[in-house]
């Protein structure tokens, strides 16, 4: 595959919306209309469907993983080539073709993109969300500590020879994607009132 091609493979598959697809395979409102309208997993948790959510947010994160993967089995030897397939691939999930352009924050898919490219590097980041998670209480925190501490993980791992230098830009690219989507849970954080896990506010990732 040429680099365009891996581009829009990526995007495409991207593009696939497990929060709609799963809503309506369970005869649940679409996403997009209540709670935070973000189609993730943490809002179609809102309808107490945690099997929906759940499916969900693996969806998400197999779309996440699958795409960086089948990019690292055509294209051997070209960091660029996966690095664009992951950015591509979250790009497609913020911004998805075939639902209207109304895509989710990409929390999820980055994860899968993360495990894809290095299991540590997913570990890492996981471990960070559980942390901040776990004390704080508040989803939408927990993840921008972990997508502003992924970059520090990827370039910790290329100075390691564990990681190209290219797909450690594109997780930087990633990080600062998901960070730019969730602008409303930053002005919410600044004022106090994002929700925390376990309520029902309206601002979450997904």
């Amino acid at each position: 595959m040429n680099l365009a091609v891996t581009i829009l493979v990526a995007y495409l598959i991207g593009s696939i919306s497990f929060a709609v697809l799963v809503s309506r395979a369970f005869g649940l409102p679409d996403p997009r209309s209540y709670g935070s309208g973000n189609p993730g997993a943490t809002n179609v948790l809102r309808t107490g469907r945690k099997a929906a959510a759940v499916l969900t947010l693996f969806g998400d994160a197999f779309k996440g993983w699958f795409a960086v993967a089948l990019t690292q089995q055509h294209v051997v030897g070209d960091p660029v080539a996966v690095a664009a397939a992951a950015v591509a691939v979250v790009v497609g999930h913020l911004w998805p073709l075939y639902f209207r352009f109304e895509g989710g924050k990409g929390v999820s898919t980055a994860v899968g993109v993360l495990l894809a490219l290095d299991p540590w590097l997913a570990a890492g980041a996981i471990a960070t969300w559980g942390i901040i998670a776990f004390f704080f209480r508040i989803s939408s925190l927990a993840a921008l500590v972990a997508a502003a501490f992924a970059p520090f993980f990827s370039f910790l791992l290329y100075g390691m020879n564990r990681f190209a230098l290219e797909p450690a830009l594109g997780v930087t690219a990633i990080s600062l994607l998901l960070v730019w989507r969730h602008r409303t849970n930053i002005r919410n954080l600044l004022a106090g009132t994002e929700s925390r896990i376990g309520g029902r506010g309206r601002n979450s990732p997904g």
